[in-house]
């Protein structure tokens, strides 16, 4: 499926199972987080399984304490790995960024604490390269989710901490994250 018509499919799904009344209550928000991926895949001959520093940053549309709906974007970093090919260097760097649109759902267990599970879409490209010349620029609509807990810091400002998944065509990358959160 295209990348448009994935939008068109995902955004008429979301405004479909929103309910009109909890848009009245509820609030916006930004938050952004840094953290580190992972990634563990074959590129070329090459097994490639090193960290980066990645980041995202996101707004959304909170319509009750258990339901928002979510727009952001996540960079994943570069993915940097050296191999000794029989005596010569070669140098691999992997790297994608993209945007997300999703759901999130929250359970609240205290009056400053909830736990949060998310899923949506991944709009993403990507860059290959082999000794600094590229090999490859990927583009796709992949999956994500993730899973992870809020801690209210002030009446606007949390701390958050989470766990995703990425796919990124036939691999996946795990990102680990802390950040904050402020409610408008």
């Amino acid at each position: 499926m295209k990348t448009s018509s994935m939008v068109v499919l995902a955004t008429t799904l979301l405004l479909t199972v929103s309910p009109s009344a909890a848009i009245a209550e509820g609030h916006f928000y930004l938050a952004g987080s840094i953290g580190s991926a992972s990634l563990d895949d074959d590129f070329d001959g090459f097994r490639v399984d090193t960290d980066s520093t990645a980041f995202r940053l996101v707004g959304g549309r909170q319509f009750n304490d258990y339901f928002s709906l979510e727009f952001g974007y996540h960079n994943f970093g570069e993915f940097e790995q050296r191999f000794d090919d029989g005596g010569i260097p070669v140098n691999i760097g992997l790297k994608a960024d993209g945007f997300t649109l999703g759901l999130t759902g929250t359970l609240p267990v205290s009056e400053n604490f909830a736990l949060f599970a998310r899923a949506g879409f991944f709009f993403w490209d990507g860059d290959a390269e082999i000794n600094n010349m590229s090999q490859a620029r990927p583009e796709d609509t992949n999956p994500y989710l993730g899973v992870g807990a809020t801690y209210a810091l002030t009446q606007r400002l949390s701390l958050i901490a989470d766990w995703s998944t990425y796919e990124l065509e036939d691999t996946q990358s795990d990102v680990l994250s802390v950040g904050l959160a402020y409610d408008f």
